[in-house]
């Protein structure tokens, strides 16, 4: 900011610090200096006495403002102290005087930036402050008031009225509505004639037949017109004579119209014409058969522009165009307007302009003028421009969305501006946006999507395939250009085919190759075909547009083999006995992959069996091996394929097989679990399942840490045994093994038929555990007890307990998994465990350990010590009653584990005012606490104690009853004068009488009050003591013996309740006084009694100041108050002003009646033309008639000018002053001359008012 300039009236620059970047280092424009050393810095004689780096600039000037408005209060303090003493003012001048010497004069040496004043300044403001001192300790009277009243008037001039309201005395001096109206003559000009002023657009239809010229006429009352018409078709041109009759009738009609009944508005003739042509007004003639002035303007009245749409009605299809036309018929340059709709919504507007034919139309230039033709003859002029053309405009858009197209002829305008719109009467007739039928405005086609096909799940790759002399569906997708699926409706399709047998090696068609066609309606799956061969799709047509082919779409169609099977078999024998145990079958198979074979089994004597093989190889193996010995026989029934999906029988074939089978014996544990859990000392069974004949041996084994024990079962005749083994008296793992089986063949069979048993150790046991050496918990009410186990077994462990407090109730069951687990309780009592199992074994429970005991920490409570001074009612605690300000306070005690934090919610009902509550906490270390009582607000407290906790509780709502403690606090007594400060003034004339002094009470009555009485001149007061007050309000007479002539204090000492209570007043309370005074007197400045409204009456006044003066006007009662002796009223308003009565200061109560009447008298008043702006037209040697009317006492002088009609911007000047008088309140005047009239001055018998002013004085004067 150091290169912003600086005007000289401004303040210096603040220098900036050494330190800061901004300075004029950073400058672009200066050469860079170096940064002056510390001591050359010190050396700088410009330098402040304080350092910036200590305190800155603006801050330093902070601190001198700061000193000096101190040194401002102290001296203004000190004028406040003065006394009368001179010699004790001219120290207080010498005092300060010297105080601002060292001020000013030691200022510029602390060299503070925009306080370096020269010393010339210096001596000017001591000057100054010498001058003010003196002013002050001196106390030279200056009329301050006097300046700051006429000061105040500049903005706010206002004074009381005799209505006592204040007004503004220029309103009521200068009233401009004392004189209202004026009257404007003009003399008229020569009449003027003018066809279509508004160059109005006319046209005619079949709906229009005709229309209505309208022919301005300002000034004129014609008797003949002529229009001159030219024909637009053949440029030939007739004269329209319009009578005088006819022109009447016209008149009449202008005349109904609004604006036809101002006589000085110009006149319309609305003429009506039924053909097409220029109308141009020829001649006008007037009632003196002169020709009116007319203006040069041309009117075109043509055919209406119309449009029409040529319709298409094939439907569209995506790509192509709208290919439909406009046909317009109007005068040109043409203006269409067009909208378009999509699916119901308008998808955008659109506006054509077609330029005349001919280059020379005057409508497509602009005109400064109304005259389409430049000649004053319209004869052999050529206004074919001005014919309507028909015009074809051809629409071609492309065609991109596929729905429902509409285009609307929204309006069309012609070259005159005569405008159709077709919207506007679609949505009259119709009643809504667009029409549903179609119209000669509106073009609707369907745009509609183009198919498209393609064929699914085949191609060169995948052909299809089917069994042979079955169909199947050609597999078409059809969908859309624009969407997923194809349009609803038919589609027409052609294919190429040819047979298998003519395809060629590379999959094309060959020369057999046949065109077909099909058709496909609406969900269908596709075209049903027989024939194998290569299919290839050629076109696709929708109801409405041919489509496109897409890839894949070609299928090659074949015929698969049958599926066949062929067998061999192979026995396989019994290696002990040498029997035949089954039957190897290997099975050939043909055809397509996967295969099902199914054959039936058979056992003689027995049912048959079905059963089926699958396969997805060509060649497999099938092995027949029963489980039981007897003859068996097998027949294969059916094959089926992939492609051949129905079975195909193969009795035909005869593929049976027979065997003879005798199966080896064998057996197997039932179970298949891999291993058995058990508890020790108890034994096992297993289920075995014997195969073969009958009887059986079944040899097995036990082994149990490397000990084997063989056994073995003789002479078993079921094939299911249930296999029992000792009791196992070890824990551990054992393994059982079936290690042989002989049938009746005597074979012996070795077996590999093992399982696993897991036998526990030692039986589960369960007790509890101990917390800090003991199984006793202490914990806190309703928190989680943890109480632990010691579990012994297998995990997870079951446990039964019970709280024997709940007795009756069924043990809990809980699932445990680890050892030293816990119980987790929320109830007090002694807990027992009842029963225990692991995951194998039931249990035992510790005899010794089995009972855990719960106990609650007991929670805190509190209770409120009952004395004589307080009782329990009901659910509270009452205490006694005190007064206000009163030391009282409530013992409570606690039980639970302290300290003890207690909160309690002090609602406060006041005998008068609002409610109030408020929130208290405090803490108690031991457990009883005293809690003070609030008695410094008189009502009715309640102590609610709502909250409580202790070291081992918090506050708990749903467990805690709050102790509620309740008391009044009576108010002490109050005594009030209820009219504190009045003074109650009594007449030396009625000393014999009294007046009553209110005194308000508060309390319980009865009351005993005291009131003290002193006389002004007296030190010694008087008591008077009142007991027994049974009311509130009471009123003191004071006894004349106590009062004197001058004033007297009376004051309140004490006063006392029922309650007891007291209070004693204050020395600086309110008190009354009582003055016995003199009478005041009234009279009048001025003897007249006539008064004219804005006059000043004005009165003098002799008493005690201030007076009340009583007064009546316009028969009402009024009261004014005067602060001095002098008693004025502005006269606002006529009417009688009567002083009836006057109190003073001393004797407010006391009247001093008398009557001085004024009349006033109102403002004459004067009307030109009702009060308003009138304006008379008349003719060169007319007469214009002047009504006055007049307001006030008759006889009225009045004066008026004649002024200029000044032009628009400029003041008017006074042509002619003239002077008249009137006896009576009306009064006409003729006048022929042009100018303003009106009045400038008036007077009747009293008052006279002018609204010029003359040598500075006001227009308004009383006449006398």
């Amino acid at each position: 900011m150091n290169g912003t300039p600086r005007l000289r009236s401004a303040y210096p620059s603040t220098p900036q610090k050494a330190n800061e970047p901004n300075g004029a280092e950073a400058s672009g424009s200066l050469p860079r200096v170096p940064l002056p050393t510390l001591a050359s810095t010190q050396q700088d004689p410009q330098a402040p006495l304080i350092p910036f780096n200590l305190v800155d600039g603006p801050q330093q000037r902070l601190y001198v403002a700061f000193f000096y408005l101190g040194l401002t209060v102290w001296r203004l303090c000190d004028y406040y102290g003065l006394v009368s003493d001179e010699t004790d003012s001219l120290w207080l001048f010498m005092k300060w005087v010297a105080i601002d010497s060292i001020f000013l004069y030691g200022l510029p040496g602390l060299k503070i930036p925009w306080l370096r004043w020269s010393s010339t300044s210096i001596t000017m403001l001591f000057i100054g402050h010498a001058i003010f001192d003196a002013v002050l300790m001196f106390r030279i009277p200056i009329p301050l008031e006097t300046w700051l009243i006429a000061f105040t008037r500049i903005f706010y001039d206002r004074e009381l009225a005799v209505s006592e309201r204040r007004v503004k005395p220029a309103n009521v001096l200068h009233n401009s509505s004392l004189i209202l109206g004026k009257q404007i003559i003009h003399i008229l000009p020569e009449g003027s004639a003018t066809l279509n002023p508004n160059r109005t657009a006319f046209c005619i239809d079949s709906f229009m037949s005709s229309v209505n010229l309208p022919i301005q006429l300002n000034q004129t009352n014609p008797i003949l017109i002529e229009l001159l018409r030219v024909d637009l078709d053949t440029n030939l041109n007739e004269t329209i004579t319009i009578h005088a009759k006819e022109i009447r009738r016209l008149k009449k009609q202008a005349q109904k119209q609004p604006l036809g009944r101002d006589l000085a508005a110009p006149r319309y003739l609305q003429y009506p014409v039924k053909q097409t042509g220029l109308y141009r007004l020829q001649r006008v003639v007037d009632e003196s058969k002169l020709e009116v002035q007319r203006r040069l303007s041309d009117t075109l009245v043509v055919q209406c522009p119309s449009a029409h749409i040529k319709t298409v009605t094939e439907p569209k299809c995506i790509g192509d165009l709208s290919d439909f036309y406009l046909q317009v018929d109007a005068t040109p340059p043409i203006n269409i307007k067009y909208s378009k709709l999509f699916n119901g919504q308008e998808n955008g507007r659109a506006s054509l302009s077609i330029p005349p034919k001919s280059p020379m139309s005057p409508l497509a230039t602009q005109r400064s003028s109304g005259a389409l033709v430049t000649r004053e003859s319209v004869a052999n002029v050529d206004v074919s421009w001005a014919r309507s053309q028909s015009t074809r405009i051809s629409l071609n858009e492309s065609l991109s969305t596929s729905g429902r197209w509409q285009y609307l002829v929204d309006e069309v305008q012609d070259g005159c501006g005569n405008i159709v719109n077709y919207a506007k009467h679609r949505e009259a007739d119709s009643g809504k946006r667009h029409p549903t039928n179609a119209g000669p405005l509106e073009q609707r086609f369907s745009v509609h999507e183009r198919p498209r096909v393609a064929l699914r799940g085949c191609d060169s790759q995948h052909p299809l395939r089917v069994p042979k002399g079955k169909s199947i569906r050609l597999p078409v997708q059809l969908s859309s250009t624009g969407l997923d699926s194809a349009e609803q409706g038919t589609h027409h399709l052609s294919y190429l085919f040819t047979p298998s047998a003519e395809v060629l090696p590379n999959q094309e068609h060959g020369k057999a190759a046949v065109l077909e066609e099909f058709k496909l309606e609406p969900h269908a799956a596709g075209h049903e075909v027989y024939e194998p061969g290569l299919y290839t799709l050629q076109s696709v047509e929708s109801a409405y547009c041919a489509g496109d082919v897409l890839e894949p779409s070609s299928c090659l169609l074949s015929n698969p083999p049958e599926p066949t099977l062929s067998i061999e078999t192979q026995v396989i024998p019994d290696r002990c006995a040498g029997n035949s145990v089954g039957l190897l079958v290997d099975l050939d198979l043909t055809g397509t992959p996967p295969f099902r074979v199914s054959y039936t089994e058979r056992r003689s004597g027995g049912p048959v069996t079905p059963r089926t093989v699958e396969t997805h190889l060509l060649h497999t193996q099938l092995e027949l091996r029963p489980a039981h010995s007897g003859h068996y026989r097998y027949e294969f029934q059916h094959i089926s394929d992939a492609i051949y999906r129905e079975p195909r029988s193969l009795r035909d074939e005869r593929l049976s097989l027979e065997q003879d089978v005798k199966p080896p014996a064998s057996a197997r544990f039932l179970d298949a679990h891999p291993a058995r859990k058990t508890c020790i000392g108890e034994p096992v069974s297993l289920g075995v399942q014997l195969l073969g004949d009958a009887p059986w041996k079944l040899e097995y084994e036990l082994v149990h840490h490397g000990r084997r024990q063989k056994r073995k079962k003789d002479g078993i005749d079921n094939n299911i045994y249930t296999l029992t083994t000792d009791e196992l008296s070890s824990g551990g793992e054992y393994s059982l093994a079936l290690t042989a089986v002989t049938d009746k063949s005597g074979c012996k069979v070795s077996l590999e038929q093992e399982t696993k048993i897991e036998v526990a150790l030692q039986r589960p046991k369960a007790a509890f555990g101990l917390i800090e050496g003991q199984r006793t918990i202490l914990a806190l009410e309703d928190k989680k007890v943890n109480l632990p186990l010691r579990l012994q077994g297998e995990s997870p462990w079951t446990i039964q307990y019970r709280n024997l407090d709940h007795a009756g109730e069924a043990p809990t069951t809980t699932l445990f998994k680890k050892t030293n687990d816990e119980i987790e309780v929320k109830e007090a009592g002694t807990y027992e465990l009842v029963h225990v199992d692991d995951a194998t074994c039931p249990g035992n429970v510790d005899a010794v350990a089995n009972r855990f005991s719960v106990e609650w920490v007991p929670r805190p409570s509190v209770k409120v010590s009952e004395s004589a001074a307080i009782e329990l009612q009901q659910d509270r605690y009452v205490k006694k009653g005190v007064c206000e300000g009163d030391e009282d306070a409530v013992e409570i005690a606690f039980t639970g584990t302290p300290p003890f934090d207690v909160e309690y919610i002090h609602h406060v009902k006041p005998e008068r005012g609002s409610q109030s509550t408020s929130s208290k906490k405090f803490s108690a270390g031991i457990n009883l606490a005293s809690v003070r009582m609030v008695t410094t607000e008189a009502g009715s407290h309640q102590y609610k104690i709502s909250k409580l906790s202790d070291v081992s509780y918090g506050h708990d709502p749903r467990k805690f009853s709050p102790v509620v403690i309740e008391q009044r606090v009576h108010s002490t007594p109050m005594a009030t004068f209820s009219d504190g400060g009045k003074t109650y003034k009594y007449c030396k004339e009625e000393e014999a009488g009294g007046e009553n002094v209110p005194i308000s009470l508060k309390g319980s009555p009865p009351f005993h009050l005291e009131v003290e009485i002193r006389h002004h001149s007296s030190s010694k007061p008087e008591l008077v003591t009142i007991p027994n007050i049974e009311t509130h309000q009471y009123n003191l007479h004071i006894p004349h013996r106590l009062l004197a002539l001058g004033t007297h204090a009376v004051r309140i000492r004490k006063v006392r309740d029922a309650n007891g209570c007291q209070r004693r007043m204050d020395q600086g309370a309110p008190h009354v006084q009582v003055n016995v005074a003199e009478v005041p007197g009234i009279t009048a400045q001025e003897s007249r009694t006539d008064y004219c409204v804005g006059d000043r009456i004005s009165y003098t006044l002799s008493g005690s100041p201030p007076f009340n003066v009583f007064y009546t006007f316009q028969g009402q009662e009024r009261k004014a108050s005067a602060s001095t002796t002098n008693f004025r009223r502005l006269a606002e308003k006529p009417g009688e002003f009567t002083i009836t009565a006057i109190t003073d200061q001393r004797s407010v109560d006391c009247k001093a009646h008398t009557s001085i009447t004024k009349v006033i008298h109102e403002m004459p008043s004067v009307r030109v033309s009702k009060g308003r702006t009138a304006t008379v037209d008349i003719h060169e040697g007319g007469e214009a008639e002047i009504l006055f009317e007049f307001g006030g006492t008759p006889p009225f002088e009045f004066t008026y000018t004649r002024s200029s009609n000044p032009p628009r911007g400029k003041k008017s000047q006074v042509l002619d002053t003239k002077s008249d008088i009137s006896y009576e309140h009306t009064k006409s005047v003729l006048a022929s001359d042009e100018g303003i009239y009106e009045v400038v001055s008036i007077k009747d018998r009293f008052c006279a008012f002018s609204t010029q002013r003359v040598q500075g004085k006001s227009g308004q004067k009383l006449l006398t």
